[in-house]
């Protein structure tokens, strides 16, 4: 049984669709805390980062590639060090955005002192760099800085760079990239697994390979779900919708497959829009594919 910390971030800085600031909300509301908890785990909500946001004066800055790097990196600062406390202590962190920049700040706390795999499960890599981004949205940057790309303030939050090696990251579910990023990933080192390849070998097996190949020496791993990788027909609330997602019950065995191989360190699901969403759908489906990942099994 996991030790969880529950932390929201509610960020949302890219440009276009607002919404996803909300989305620690929506998911708490549908009574995650309990839920967890009925699964046998401790789990203690620590609350919501303050976050600046763009109606109360959030720094653009100057750089249009990197547009609002000040407020995103010292939000991502505090979320590290906040989540290297909860490790720390015991803790598993369980960190809910806001948009995918946040995974800077969760992965490198995380990643602080020890080694550390990561999957990556995204419609998007988010593999851009302020000399390939088309739109200077720093959500689109998180991998890159991650495995060691971009801007010193968003690649140094883990106490080394690249906070995680790129042969220990796997990329599942991609099927929307940039032609610079696309260019860069293709030489990066990660191991990617487009929708290609989960549709001709399905996603038992393309997780599989994932797991295995971030744990061959036996390390933890993290965990960032971005809920675009669902099929936007059914998971409509989020952020950046694209067509040709992964199924429900593709999303739920690639959750339940986790669970299963055991090494969860810590976990953030981002992107949850409430404006765009009717009735919950998309927070309810983002809080059972959790409790999947922390054991809920059907029988």
């Amino acid at each position: 049984m996991y030790n969880i910390a529950l932390l929201g971030v509610p960020i949302d800085l890219g440009a276009g669709r607002r919404g996803v600031d909300m989305g620690p909300s929506a998911m708490r509301y549908t009574g995650l805390q309990q839920r967890i908890a009925a699964l046998g785990h401790r789990v203690c909500d620590l609350g919501n980062l303050l976050t600046p946001m763009i109606e109360t004066g959030a720094a653009l800055g100057d750089d249009q590639r990197l547009r609002y790097l000040e407020p995103i990196s010292s939000v991502c600062a505090e979320l590290a060090d906040r989540v290297a406390h909860c490790v720390s202590q015991g803790q598993l962190p369980l960190i809910l955005g806001g948009d995918h920049s946040v995974a800077i700040g969760s992965v490198s706390g995380s990643a602080r002192g020890r080694d550390l795999g990561l999957i990556w499960i995204d419609a998007h890599a988010d593999f851009n760099t302020a000399e390939t981004t088309p739109s200077g949205n720093i959500h689109g940057m998180s991998l890159a800085a991650l495995s060691g790309r971009g801007h010193p303030r968003l690649t140094g939050l883990a106490g080394r760079v690249p906070a995680i090696p790129p042969d220990q990251i796997a990329l599942v579910a991609v099927r929307d990239l940039d032609p610079l990023e696309r260019a860069a990933l293709r030489t990066s080192g990660i191991h990617t697994f487009t929708m290609h390849d989960i549709d001709r070998r399905g996603m038992a097996a393309v997780m599989e390979q994932a797991i295995s190949v971030i744990r061959r020496q036996g390390m933890g791993y993290h965990v960032s779900l971005d809920l675009d990788v669902i099929d936007p027909n059914i998971a409509p609330g989020v952020g950046t919708p694209v067509l040709g997602g992964i199924s429900y019950r593709e999303a739920h065995l690639a959750m339940e497959l986790l669970a299963q191989a055991g090494g969860l360190c810590s976990l953030d699901v981002v992107e949850v829009n409430p404006i765009l969403d009717i009735h919950n759908a998309t927070a309810e489906l983002a809080v059972e594919l959790v409790l999947s990942a922390l054991g809920r099994r059907i029988l």
